[in-house]
């Protein structure tokens, strides 16, 4: 087992005093609690648990499960989710989220996006970026299994979304930090972390969210957070970002918090902030804080100048195919990316095609499939879509031991399916899509995502 780092101990003792530092060390030793967030869009239950206060659809397990082994996750019903990130999702209870434009500007793996997706709705859009690009398609497949429909995934830097200055109406940024309030659940964070690792990630995150700042409208709510304890990275960066913006900054709430969660709260200028600690509150470590752009402030509402045409709006053909296929078509609208047929909430279609024109967006909408011969062959993101209509080709739903086979794409008893193509459920969430031919099933599931641990 890694040691905690000594200089880190060090400073903990000198912030918090001998007897707190003492008992946080002592909670960083012990097991993690499992927690996870609910799809409300797939009416997503968990069997057991117990709430998460501050969570609307949290729960949290006294064992961890084998979620590789639990269908619903494959699913998208739930997403396992760390109980103090969910916290973002209570703060904006005083926003208006329904149809809003939301940046998520650091968004790998999901877990707040997809918190974000949920509280958008079908009108909203939420911009997921991710620098990283191998983390970006991780954040893609994610996007992918929750299933709203409503999310554009980026792979920029940030400087290149703060030319969508004043867009936004909530900007987040879950900034990269020294993963301090990971140290319990992640033993390599112990090892990557350095005074000098805390003192870069804080320039880097005063630089983020300056940007962030120039893509929030006036009005608008800003959230930072991190999983880090330290002040460094947390309260400095704030101030830091308050010697620049502090007079076109306000607060905004109220913000009312259990005294008996443990969450500790404070305030910075017009941010109000809140921290979780492993040995006050039942979750990781994690720091959020909030604020709001002066209505009045002087900004700037501008976009970038597109850069190239991406989206082909669909032919009348393609668009009776396809629209067969969802629940409300009169509510879509479709386009051709490089062959493949997406679908996107009509509300935000020409915001979307404005984001294709000039940022590297990786994934967006609804992917559908590719048109052959005037016939849809879906993709598996399809399946997954909340909005989906199951009658427009057959349902086989199947028993959770061949569930799993079929997600390990294991070769599957072709009586169980009609010929042709199948929509794949168990328990009467979809999986995945599988055509039979005869005596033989073509297992449609991604290769990318199957198990490998069975």
């Amino acid at each position: 087992m890694n040691g905690l780092p000594s200089e880190f101990i060090e400073e903990l003792r000198r912030t918090r005093g001998e007897e707190d530092a003492a008992a946080l060390v002592s909670a960083l030793e012990s097991e993690p609690p499992v927690s996870v967030r609910l799809n409300p869009a797939k009416d997503g239950v968990a069997d057991g648990g117990s709430p998460v206060p501050w969570s609307r659809w949290g729960r949290y397990f006294d064992v961890r499960p084998q979620f590789t082994l639990d269908t619903a996750f494959h699913a998208g019903a739930y997403y396992v989710q760390e109980a103090g990130s969910q916290f973002v999702e209570y703060l904006l209870r005083g926003a208006d989220t329904e149809g809003a434009r939301i940046l998520d500007m650091c968004a790998a793996p999901g877990g707040k996006t997809t918190i974000y997706s949920t509280l958008a709705g079908e009108g909203g859009l939420v911009v997921a970026n991710e620098y990283v690009r191998s983390r970006a398609g991780v954040l893609a497949d994610n996007v992918r299994r929750w299933g709203v429909g409503n999310v554009v995934v980026t792979n920029e830097d940030s400087r290149r979304l703060a030319d969508f200055e004043g867009w936004f109406d909530i900007v987040a940024v879950d900034a990269p930090c020294s993963g301090e309030g990971m140290f319990r659940k992640d033993r390599a964070a112990r090892d990557e972390w350095s005074p000098a690792a805390v003192g870069a990630c804080a320039a880097r995150q005063a630089e983020i969210l300056r940007n962030a700042w120039r893509a929030l409208r006036a009005g608008g709510v800003l959230i930072y957070s991190t999983c880090t304890f330290n002040t460094t990275e947390n309260e400095g960066v704030l101030r830091t970002f308050l010697s620049e913006f502090g007079s076109e900054t306000v607060p905004f709430g109220p913000v009312e918090v259990d005294a008996e969660w443990g969450i500790e709260c404070s305030e910075v200028g017009p941010f109000r902030t809140f921290r979780f600690m492993p040995h006050r509150t039942v979750s990781e470590g994690f720091f959020a804080a909030v604020a709001a752009k002066d209505v009045d402030a002087q900004v700037r509402t501008a976009v970038p100048k597109p850069r190239r045409s991406v989206m082909t709006d669909a032919s009348a053909a393609e668009r009776r195919e396809l629209s067969r296929w969802v629940k409300n078509p009169g509510g879509m609208r479709f386009a051709s990316i490089g062959g493949t047929m997406y679908g996107y909430p009509a509300a935000r279609y020409d915001d979307v095609k404005t984001l294709s024109q000039s940022l590297a967006a990786i994934y967006s909408g609804v992917e559908m499939g590719k048109i052959y011969g005037g016939t849809l062959k879906p993709e598996w993101a399809l399946s997954q879509y909340c909005g989906i209509d199951r009658s427009a080709v057959a349902n086989a739903e199947i028993p959770e031991g061949e569930a799993l086979d079929y997600l390990r794409k294991a070769a599957l008893p072709a009586a169980d399916f009609a010929e042709g193509l199948n929509l794949v459920l168990c328990g009467g969430r979809p999986l995945g899509f599988l055509k039979r031919i005869g005596n033989r099933c073509n297992n449609m599931y991604p290769n990318s995502l199957r198990i490998m641990n069975l």
